[in-house]
């Protein structure tokens, strides 16, 4: 048994709504670019590296 069914305007308004939505759904908004390439990674450091001084504590002056 076949059936057929008759096109309406119904069914066409709502695949437009459908399709409209999927496309407005997808992805980052505004034009699309490249991601830039990963930086070089630089010479390593020559030696150890020294800690920063501590600064001395601090004086302490008693009130008068």
């Amino acid at each position: 048994m076949i059936l057929i069914v008759k096109s309406s305007s119904a069914f066409y308004i709502g695949i437009a709504i459908v399709v409209s939505s999927v496309l407005a759904g997808c992805g980052q908004p505004g034009p699309l670019y490249l991601p830039k390439p990963p930086a070089a990674k630089g010479a390593p450091a020559k030696g150890p590296v020294e800690p920063a001084p501590v600064p001395p504590p601090p004086v302490i002056v008693p009130a008068t």
